[in-house]
This record gives structure tokens, sequence and C-alpha cells, in this order.
């Protein structure tokens, strides 16, 4: 089994360039199963109606977040009735929406799991203890188990791999938009990266025009971040799972980078 994670889409060109990309890797990698952090795939913060419609309509199966799922609020009118959407575990209980689920594809039942971590962010649950709950409650139903874990530091997301390791087939970092190149296969055998990286503008901060990133540095003054738009790059893992033992077998970073949009 095939899965291809993609690092977090950044408004238009994103979602363009997801759109763009997604079916040529299917088709030449074989792929099985897309998962796509879209947290910023409308107008770089939020998730609408239409941005989500899009990853869907670009190949997108099950679609995580972060932080920054509730920035456009119609999210509250469809959260809880999309099933393969899902928001951090970790925020309160009475919180909408769902930190995890289950993606049937063929004799496979594929657990998908999303958490943010707390070092300079949000103040949620603590994402480790969270993590025993998401594992008991899906031991029974789920084969093979993905965590997309929304996370500030380097750090943070390297200890959830090693204290994950050899009960989820892969943990992978989102948030910074900037693809490490750090992956690997753990000692107890869960696939690892720290950051999947951006799918938006290649020539950009983090996906935001960079004028006004140097505004904002140069002058320490309030600033209205739009998202830029041009040549895109696209980010993330293709990761290999034995049909027959459920092991992760490889993990293979992708970055497809435009020369013109």
């Amino acid at each position: 089994m095939r899965i291809l994670m993609v690092g977090d889409v950044v408004g238009r060109t994103g979602r363009r360039a997801f759109r763009k990309y997604t079916p040529v890797l299917r088709k030449e990698r074989g792929v099985d199963l897309v998962v796509v952090n879209g947290e910023n795939s409308a107008g770089g913060k939020g998730i609408t109606r239409k941005s989500l419609d899009e990853l869907y309509q670009g190949g997108a199966d099950v679609v995580t977040s972060g932080n920054h799922i509730w920035d456009k609020k119609d999210v509250l009118e469809f959260v809880d009735q999309e099933p393969f959407l899902i928001r951090p575990a970790n925020y309160p209980d009475r919180t909408p929406g769902k930190g995890c689920c289950v993606y049937p594809f063929k004799a496979k039942n594929v657990g998908i799991l999303n958490l943010s971590g707390r070092a300079f962010m949000p103040a949620l649950d603590d994402p480790f203890q969270k993590s025993e709950e998401l594992l008991r409650e899906l031991s029974d139903s789920a084969d093979i188990l993905l965590l997309d874990f929304h996370a500030e530091t380097t750090s943070e997301k390297m200890a959830m791999g090693f204290y994950l390791d050899g009960r989820v087939h892969a943990v992978v970092g989102t948030h910074t938009h900037i693809q490490t190149a750090d992956e690997r296969i753990l000692p107890k055998g869960t696939a690892y990266i720290t950051d999947l990286g951006m799918t938006g503008a290649w020539n950009s901060v983090l996906g935001v025009k960079t004028e006004l990133i140097l505004q904002k540095f140069l002058t320490a003054m309030p600033v209205r971040f739009d998202v830029a738009e041009g040549p895109a790059v696209y980010s993330g893992i293709l990761l290999e799972i034995d049909d027959t033992t459920n092991r992760t077998q490889s993990i293979e970073r992708i970055m497809i980078r435009e020369e013109k949009a």
C-alpha cells in the first residue's frame, strides 16, 4: 500500500498545485491513499467549503488540520458532517469536529490521527497522553495508523516520533511550512519526518508575500498577511507499507518545484 501525505496547502496557489500534481503522483507512483493538511487552504488561514471541496476534487481522501482550522468561521457549518476532515484531537471534548478517522481501503482500515503540539502553540491538552487515548480508541478498528503532529518545535515532534515508535506506522510533522530532510524509519519501525513542508507559492515567506513579511520585520508594525502567488512548491512524503505484514517499508520525501506557474 502506498500512502501520500502532503504538507500544508496554502491559499489559491497551494490548491492549484495540489490539484495539478496529486493526480499525476497517484498515477505515476501508484498511490492508494492521499492525506493532506488543509488548515491554510482558504486565503492562507482556515478552511472553507470551497477550499475543502477543491482538495477533494484534487484527490484528497483525508484532510487534517491544526491551529488555524477555526480561522474561517463557516467551517463550523460542516466540520461535524465531514467524516474525513479532522482537527487536533487534544482540543477540549466539547470542541466541534473530531480528532481522528478511519478510512477504509480495500481490505485495510487506515486510522489517521491529528494532534497539536504545545510548545509556542495554543494551550491544549497534553498530546502525548491524548495519543494514548487515540491508540486505545482505534486499536480494534484500524490496521494502519498515521499521525499528523501539527507542532512548532523540532524537539517536540521528534519526541512524539520516538514516543510512538513501533506503535504507529508514521509520525509526520506539519505547521512550519519548511520541509525537513530527516525522513527515516525509526528503530522500532515507524516512519518519521519533522515537517512535510508546504504546498504553496515557492517565492514567498511560508506562503505569504515576501514584501509584507519584510515590512513587518523592518517596522515591527502590524501587517495584513496576503497569500503569495506564482510558481508553486508541492511537498510531502510517500509511504510504502507491506500489504501482508502491515510493516512500514519505506518513506520517500517528495518535493516538486515549478519554474513557472
